[in-house]
């Protein structure tokens, strides 16, 4: 039997990833202009990470069409100023139909903040520390089919594992590796994309596989495996 194409043409004759095929122009707009580009501006990171972990048992169209509402009510995602929020913020948030109303994303954005923060004190800038894992050089995967795309890998695990040990909440792996995908961490546009990287080399294909992802019975991709609209599989 023949595996599912990765990619999928659009009216206006590229192709693209098979998440983007239904044509929803949110969803068409962020692959074609943000998912897998490397992002380094810490503010961006803090949002990616942010709106990850809201989207946990949601669909993403959900979430980017709240994506205006959260700039809004998380100060442009300023981090500094989110980990001062406190209990008047916290209420206003629940009540803020332009996000997510759920207290515990809420009040993990508000401890991420403040996470986030300490990691900048120690190495910088989140960017740093975030890259550093990769070192400063994208995972290029170029996946044939969509089946090829895991949920979770090696480095979701890794990542995941250090951003709880540091005190962020919402950072289960399969989140982490959505977050990974949508920051350019881990380039996940099928070859046949419009969007598509050049392959790497031979000699760093085998580098890359050698910290490459863990075989998952899961079928995935950007944002993270969905099927009816939601990722499938439990988050932490």
């Amino acid at each position: 039997m023949s595996r599912p194409p990765q990619a999928s043409k659009h009216a206006d004759g590229r192709r693209r990833c098979w998440w983007a095929a239904g044509g929803d122009a949110d969803y068409v707009r962020y692959h074609d202009l943000e998912w897998g580009r490397a992002v380094h501006d810490d503010r961006r990171l803090f949002e990616m990470l942010t709106l990850e972990g809201a989207q946990a048992g949601l669909s993403w169209l959900t979430i980017l069409r709240k994506r205006e509402g959260y700039r809004r009510a998380f100060a442009g995602f300023d981090a500094a100023r989110v980990a001062r929020f406190g209990a008047r913020q916290l209420v206003r948030l629940l009540r803020d139909p332009g996000i997510v109303r759920n207290r515990l994303k809420i009040e993990s954005t508000v401890g991420n903040a403040r996470a986030f923060l300490a990691v900048q004190r120690e190495f910088g800038s989140f960017d740093r520390y975030l890259w550093q894992f990769v070192q400063r050089r994208p995972q290029i995967r170029r996946p044939a089919t969509r089946r090829q795309v895991p949920a979770r890998s090696e480095l979701s695990d890794r990542v995941a594992s250090d951003l709880k040990r540091r005190g962020f909440r919402f950072v289960g792996t399969t989140i982490i590796y959505a977050f990974l995908q949508a920051v350019g961490v881990v380039n996940d546009h099928g070859r046949d994309c419009f969007r598509a990287p050049a392959a790497p080399p031979a000699s760093k294909r085998r580098a890359r596989d050698l910290v490459g992802h863990l075989p998952d019975s899961r079928s995935a991709c950007a944002p993270t495996v969905r099927r009816g609209g939601r990722r499938q599989s439990a988050h932490r």
